[in-house]
């Protein structure tokens, strides 16, 4: 196996939530590029059967299926179409997340337990449900952020709270599954990146921080995001688990 082989996703599947637009569309696209066929859970099905015309335009076989990642129900579905459909399920990337910013004196118990169930407890019940399944070998990838390491200037308890609580979660989990199951767990921390979220920023908001990227860029390319989570399904990531990998142009370290 050449180095470049060890980077190829031929013959796995893969599922991924929250990829009826934005990131999700991206990991879709760059994992079927990469040699997988792609199983896709969100809310919005008209769009995520944009998201499966264009994986199937690669080439790849893909499913697609309306998910609500809060309901722990709908992530077993999303998983029991898949075995029924490709017979195996090697890769997830927990993608479906939603953002806050409401002051912490404002937010009502109803708003932070929407963006907690969602960003947290949604990662758990598709992790639960294709943990059931996969096989020695397989690859979660959780989507943490890099407010889960940093603050950035915006009211965002509900958000970081969230976020950084799935870093504790993928740590747990590689240590659970691992040894006995073979399974690695990883998250990517995101730092600016365009996507539905970013393009509700205020643009004085995205010029005042991109003095703390350190790579020149304003935000990054989603297609970036997108190769790191490929190295982290791939054979070539064999040996790495329970790591959060911030993906951020350097934000969290300034």
């Amino acid at each position: 196996m050449t180095i470049l082989d060890q980077f190829s996703l031929d013959g796995r599947v893969a599922v991924i939530t929250g990829a009826s637009s934005g990131l999700g569309v991206h990991f879709a696209r760059a994992l079927a590029e990469a040699g997988a066929d792609v199983s896709l859970g969100a809310r919005r099905i008209d769009r995520l059967n944009d998201t499966r015309m264009t994986v199937e335009r690669l080439g790849r076989r893909s499913l697609a299926l309306a998910t609500d990642v809060t309901d722990p129900g709908a992530c077993e579905a999303l998983v029991g179409a898949t075995m029924e459909e490709f017979g195996r399920v090697d890769i997830l990337v927990n993608n479906a997340g939603v953002a806050s910013a409401v002051p912490a004196t404002r937010e009502t118990p109803e708003q932070f337990r929407a963006v907690v169930d969602i960003n947290l407890c949604g990662s758990y019940w598709m992790a639960q449900s294709c943990g059931r399944v996969m096989t020695p070998g397989s690859s979660i990838i959780n989507l943490s952020s890099a407010l889960a390491l940093t603050t950035a200037g915006l009211p965002q308890s509900a958000y970081s709270a969230s976020k950084a609580a799935v870093m504790g979660l993928t740590r747990d989990l590689a240590q659970q599954w691992g040894p006995r199951k073979g399974i690695r767990v990883n998250a990517l921390a995101p730092g600016f990146f365009k996507s539905e979220m970013t393009d509700a920023f205020d643009p004085d908001y995205v010029a005042l921080t991109a003095h703390r990227i350190l790579l020149g860029q304003t935000m990054g390319d989603p297609e970036q995001l997108a190769a790191t989570a490929v190295w982290l399904a791939s054979p070539a990531s064999g040996y790495v688990t329970g790591q959060t990998i911030p993906v951020d142009g350097g934000v969290t370290i300034t």
